[in-house]
C-alpha cells in the first residue's frame, strides 16, 4: 500500500538554480519528507506478544511547518502516543513529498553474552520493519526503521547512500512524543546544552511543564490506567544528544544539541548514516522499565572480539575524603604513601582496583591540565604500579578529557604497558556531534589497548556498552559526592534514580557512605563527609543501583571494625538476572539481583517509615540462607545502627522488613548446600 502520492509540482518549484549539495539534502529528509493530500491506511507493527503497536500513518500535503508523516503508539489496546510528527529540518531545503516504495518486515529472536550488565544472558527479541521513501524524478530515498519490542518501542531514520546526496545539514529533527493525556512526569531539569547532568529529578505533570525547560532523557511518565513510559534514546552514532522541551499541550518536541562551530546546525552528515534510535519504554509498572534491555539490544554486537581482559569489581577511590587517612604515620594527601593506603585496603577486602583520582600527573600548565605520561612529584606512580601488582590490585587512572584527547594516541599504549586496568575520563559536559565523536574515538583506542572506560561529567549512557563492553560504567548523575558541599543527596533522591537516570544505563553514583547521619544533623563538609540516611539504606544501593565497577567511596579507616562492611565486600557488581519487587519513583523500591545461584535483595525508602513484605518465589526450590542487614529500632536516631541476622528461608517464605526514615535493608540469599 501507498502511503506518499507522486511528487508533482513542488519539485518543479525548486528551481534548476538549486546547488547540487542542496539537491542532495533534499534527499535527506523525512523532516521534509512529507505526505500528499491522499490518506492511506497506516502501517502497523506489533511486538511479539502483541500488547505493543506502533503505526505509522500518512497525513496532510507538505508544509513549511512540519512533517505530515505521523506514528502512534498503543500500549494493550489503549493509546500511548496519539498521532506525533516525525521528520527532519534540513537548513535552506524546504519540505517535498516522497512516495513509499517497499515496505520490509521481519522477526529477530536472539541471545548474547556481555561481560558485566543487569542480566547475562541478554535475549534480543522483536519484530521489525522498514518503510523505504522515494521522491522523484531525482531518486532521492529514505526510511523509517520501526522495532517494536514486548516492553517498548524503537525507531530512526536512515538515509542510504545515494549519488545526490554529499553532506546533509540538519537543523533540527522533527521527532515529536503527544502522549494520549496528562502524565505525571519525572523530568531532570537542565541549564543548557554544556551539562554533566548532575540536578535533582523532579515531579510534575506534563501540562505543567514550562516551555523554557530543557529536559534530559530519559524521562519517565505515568498515564494513570494506562502505562508507564521512558522516552530515551540509543546507539547515539555520529549525531547529536537529544532533549525534549514542552511544546504545548500533551505535546513534547526534540531538541538537538548544536554544535560549537556552527549552532545553527546540530549534525552535519554523509550520506550512509542512520539517526539514533528513539526509545520509548512501556511497562504496566514502574518496576518493569528498570528490568529492560532494550537501549542495549538497540546497539551493534561488540566489536571487541575478546572481552576477557573487561573485569567487573569494586574498587578504593581516594577522592571522596580528599586522599584522607587516619593513625598512620605519614601526612595524608596526593603522594605515594597515601596512595598506597589505598591500595592496601583494596586487597585487604578482596576488591580488584584501586582509583587513583585527580592529581597524580604532572601538571603542564595552560591548554592542558595535566600530562598523562608522566606523575606529579608528590606520586611515584612506578612504586605504585609495583606496589599494586605486588599486592593483586589493578590501577585506575583520572584524566581530563581534553588531556585525552590530545595524548589518547601515546597514554594508551604507555598505560597498556604499565598494566593500568582502565581510565575514568571526566569534564566532557557536553553532547553535540563532535563530542559524541570523541566518546567513541575514546572507546575504540582504549580497546586496543586492553583498557576500562569510565566517563564522569558525561551525558546519558546510550547503549554503546554492547558495541564496546570495555565502557563499564558512567556519572551522568548528581551522585554521593555532593554530600561533600550540599544537602541535595537525599533518601528522596536514591529512590529517584533507579526509575529514571537508571532506564539509561549504569551509573557511577559512588556509594558506600559510612557518615550516616540524621537529617537535621546533617553537615556538608570536604573532609569526613557525613551522608544522609541510615547505613542499611547505603548497603541496599550496592544491590540497586547498576554499576559494573563499584566505588567503595568512604577513607579506609571509616570501614575498619564496621560488621556492615561484610556485606559491600561480598555484593557482586554483575549480575546474570534482575527483579523489580515493587516500588514507585520518589518513594521506595525492592530489588532482587541474582549472580549465580545466589540472589542479593535491596530495599529503600524515602523520608518515610515504612513495612514491607518482600514474597520469595523469584528463588528457585530449595532451602536459602539469609543473611540480613536491616535498620535497627533505633536507626532513625542512630542510622549507623544495623541489626543483622541469619535465617533459612525457602520460595513460599516472606519476608517482613521495617524501614526506618531513610532506610533501607541489604539480603544475602544463598543455596544451603546439603551433603
Amino acid at each position: 500500500m501507498k502511503l506518499f502520492g507522486r511528487l508533482g509540482s513542488i519539485y518543479e518549484m525548486l528551481g534548476v538554480a538549486m546547488h547540487r549539495n542542496t539537491f542532495a539534502v533534499i534527499l535527506l529528509l523525512l523532516a521534509c519528507a512529507l505526505l500528499t493530500q491522499a490518506q492511506t491506511a497506516p502501517v502497523t507493527l506489533n511486538s511479539p506478544n502483541g500488547e505493543v503497536e506502533f503505526r505509522l500513518d500518512s497525513g496532510p500535503a507538505p508544509t513549511a511547518a512540519g512533517s505530515g508523516l505521523r506514528y502512534s503508539v498503543f500500549y494493550r489496546g489503549k493509546p500511548v502516543i496519539k498521532e506525533s510528527s516525525l521528520g527532519l529540518d534540513l537548513q535552506g531545503v524546504p519540505p517535498l513529498a516522497l512516495e513509499q516504495i517497499e515496505a520490509k518486515n521481519g522477526t529477530v529472536n536472539e541471545s548474547y553474552t556481555v561481560p558485566a550488565g543487569k542480566s547475562n544472558p541478554v535475549r534480543n527479541h522483536y519484530n521489525w520493519m522498514q518503510v523505504d521513501f522515494m521522491a522523484n524524478p531525482r531518486e532521492r530515498r529514505v526510511a523509517v526503521e520501526v522495532r517494536a519490542y514486548d516492553d517498548g518501542i524503537a525507531f530512526r531514520y536512515v538515509v542510504p547512500k545515494q549519488m545526490w546526496l554529499t553532506n546533509a545539514r540538519i537543523k533540527r529533527e522533527l521527532t515529536q512524543f503527544t502522549f494520549a493525556k496528562d502524565a505525571v512526569t519525572y523530568p531532570l531539569v537542565l541549564p543548557g546544552f554544556i551539562s554533566s547532568y548532575e540536578e535533582e529529578y523532579q515531579r510534575r505533570m506534563l501540562t505543567g511543564l514550562p516551555a523554557r525547560w530543557l529536559v534530559a532523557m530519559p524521562l519517565l511518565a505515568e498515564l494513570p490506567g494506562t502505562a508507564w513510559v521512558g522516552i530515551t534514546e540509543a546507539n547515539i552514532d555520529n549525531y547529536a544528544g537529544m532533549y525534549l522541551r514542552h511544546e504545548s499541550g500533551l505535546t513534547l518536541t526534540t531538541q538537538l544539541a548544536p554544535r560549537l562551530d556552527d549552532p545553527e546546525v546540530a549534525v552535519i552528515a554523509p550520506a550512509p548514516f542512520a539517526t539514533p534510535w528513539r526509545v520509548i519504554m512501556l511497562g504496566d509498572e514502574p518496576g518493569r522499565l528498570i528490568e529492560s534491555n532494550i537501549v542495549i539490544n538497540l546497539n551493534p554486537p561488540s566489536l571487541i572480539a575478546d572481552t576477557s581482559w573487561i573485569k567487573p569489581g569494586k574498587t578504593s577511590w581516594d577522592w571522596w575524603s580528599g586522599s584522607y587517612a587516619e593513625n598512620v604515620p605519614f601526612k595524608p594527601g596526593m603522594n605515594t604513601e597515601t596512595l598506597k593506603h589505598y591500595i592496601d585496603f583494596s586487597a585487604d577486602s578482596g576488591f580488584p582496583y584501586a582509583l587513583i583520582d585527580e592529581g597524580w600527573a604532572a601538571p603542564v600548565g595552560k591548554g592542558r591540565p595535566s600530562d598523562l605520561t608522566r606523575s606529579a612529584p608528590a606520586v611515584d606512580l612506578s612504586e605504585l604500579l609495583r606496589h599494586a601488582k605486588a599486592k593483586n590490585v589493578r590501577l585506575w587512572l583520572w584524566a581530563h578529557w581534553s588531556s585525552v584527547d590530545q595524548q589518547m594516541d601515546v597514554a594508551f599504549p604507555l598505560f597498556e604497558k604499565w598494566g593500568v586496568a582502565g581510565v575514568k575520563i571526566d569534564f566532557m559536559d557536553r553532547d553535540d556531534q563532535n563530542m559524541v565523536g570523541f566518546y567513541r574515538r575514546v572507546l575504540k583506542k582504549a580497546a586496543e589497548h586492553h583498557l576500562m572506560i569510565n566517563f564522569h561529567g558525561a551525558f546519558k549512557p546510550d547503549g554503546v556498552r554492547r558495541t564496546y563492553p570495555n565502557v563499564v560504567t558512567r556519572e551522568g548523575v548528581l551522585g554521593l559526592e555532593y554530600s561533600k558541599w550540599t544537602g541535595r543527596i537525599t533518601p528522596v533522591h536514591n529512590c529517584t534514580l533507579p526509575f529514571t537516570r537508571m532506564l539509561a544505563g549504569p551509573l557511577d553514583y559512588t556509594p558506600g557512605g559510612f557518615g550516616n547521619v540524621t537529617r537535621e544533623n546533617f553537615v556538608p563538609r570536604e573532609t569526613q563527609p557525613m551522608v544522609m540516611g541510615t547505613r542499611a539504606h547505603q548497603l541496599a544501593i550496592y544491590v540497586v543501583f547498576e554499576s559494573p565497577l563499584q566505588m567503595v567511596t568512604d577513607y579506609p579507616e571509616r570501614y575498619r571494625g564496621q560488621r556492615e562492611f561484610e556485606f559491600i565486600k561480598k555484593v557482586p557488581t554483575t549480575w546474570d538476572e534482575t527483579r523489580v519487587l515493587a516500588g514507585k519513583p520518589m518513594e521506595f523500591i525492592t530489588m532482587a539481583r541474582r549472580s549465580g545461584e545466589d540472589w542479593f535483595l535491596g530495599a529503600m525508602t524515602d523520608w518515610n517509615q515504612r513495612d514491607i513484605e518482600v514474597p520469595l518465589t523469584f528463588l528457585a526450590p530449595g532451602k536459602y540462607e539469609a543473611e540480613i542487614y536491616s535498620d535497627a529500632a533505633d536507626a532513625d536516631k542512630q542510622p549507623t545502627h544495623t541489626t543483622i541476622e541469619r535465617r533459612v528461608v525457602q520460595p513460599t517464605d516472606t519476608l517482613r522488613l521495617h524501614l526506618v526514615t531513610g532506610g533501607g535493608a541489604a539480603i544475602h540469599l544463598r543455596p544451603v548446600t546439603t551433603n
